[in-house]
């Protein structure tokens, strides 16, 4: 806005003063654009940066076999099983690289495997692990889902596995997944919804209200189930498909949680978040979480709801839906012929 003034002066078409306005308005704002006239604004809600510190961070604190994370994995490579089709050519990105790396076991007839990740930590975690794909050829990159170096038309198979939640643009990362792949590929991931840690979300709440008077977000915000399907179409996709698992992980108490949370590398990374978490702060929280929601056993459990996103890359060769008005049979013909519901017929 510092600038606004000055525009008025310069003799200039509408369309570029239009545009200079709102460079400076939305100057924390930019478009990606997929080249095929889709846009999605992308807006700085989280701390990459940050949030590829974390990865490092959990490289080294990672679980050998977690148990929740190769359950989301393990589900997520099961929709290979349900394609006919062979996928040669896979890039995951980022996430739970290591599990999908363990767990693929020859599904998707995946001959070239690209593992990506912001963290060269993780990287260098994933490639130094023994662990034997078959005939695989399995490479490493280090890159950002927000800015992927890919190039147009040159795999068959994208997978993310808990990592594109934590994309500023998440949109605009699912259109670049869709340019990178070839016509008829498939675009598969699983991200984290809104309902994961209601519960450590009720308890930091009621924390923050009565030991400091404020709220302070402290759980990252995250992708409802009613937005999943927009996401893919408006990303392009073809043949979008959606559907949701909700996990409970059992916990000693929520420290434990918090560490685990740690080893996944999904601690908070909002860009506004509140630096300084006091002590008598987070014992509070944990008190609340166990008196509020703790078992008889004395543990406590944690929600993790998982969406699962499939789409196509568009083909010649994929069914469509038949134009307006085009049906040769009514509805009142199939009814007189069938009967309605309920209906006895022997």
């Amino acid at each position: 806005m510092r600038a606004l003034g000055t525009l008025v002066s310069r003799r200039v078409s509408w369309n570029e003063r239009r545009k200079e306005i709102c460079s400076l308005i939305f100057s924390e704002h930019f478009s990606t654009d997929g080249g095929d006239g889709v846009e999605s604004s992308r807006i700085k809600i989280f701390d990459r940066d940050l949030k590829r510190r974390q990865r490092d961070r959990a490289a080294w604190l990672m679980r050998p076999n977690d148990s929740f994370v190769d359950t989301v994995a393990d589900n997520l490579l099961d929709r290979l099983e349900d394609c006919k089709r062979t996928f040669p050519t896979a890039l995951c990105m980022g996430g739970s690289l290591d599990a999908i790396k363990r767990l693929l076991r020859g599904r998707g007839g995946i001959e070239k495997l690209i593992m990506m990740d912001t963290s060269y930590d993780m990287v260098k975690m994933c490639k130094e692990a023994e662990q034997l794909n078959g005939n695989v050829e399995t490479s490493f990159l280090v890159g950002d889902e927000e800015f992927l170096p890919v190039k147009e038309n040159s795999i068959d198979l994208a997978i993310s596995c808990l990592g594109l939640h934590w994309t500023n643009d998440l949109p605009g990362a699912m259109i670049q997944c869709r340019l990178a792949l070839k016509p008829d590929g498939l675009f598969l991931a699983a991200i984290l919804g809104g309902e994961t840690l209601k519960e450590l979300r009720i308890a930091c709440t009621l924390a923050h209200m009565e030991r400091e008077g404020g709220i302070s977000p402290r759980v990252s915000p995250l992708a409802q189930v009613r937005d999943a399907g927009n996401l893919l179409t408006r990303a392009g996709f073809n043949l979008p498909g959606v559907d949701v698992d909700e996990y409970t992980v059992k916990y000693n108490n929520a420290y434990d949680l918090i560490e685990h949370l740690r080893t996944m590398g999904e601690t908070n990374a909002l860009v506004q978040r509140n630096l300084v978490l006091k002590r008598e702060t987070a014992v509070a929280a944990a008190a609340i979480y166990q008196s509020m929601f703790g078992a008889e056993d004395g543990t406590i459990p944690a929600t993790f709801q998982v969406i699962y996103m499939t789409g196509w890359r568009e083909h010649p060769s994929q069914p469509k839906a038949k134009k307006r008005g085009s049906a040769t049979v009514s509805f009142s013909d199939i009814q007189k012929q069938f009967g309605t519901p309920g209906d006895n017929h022997e």
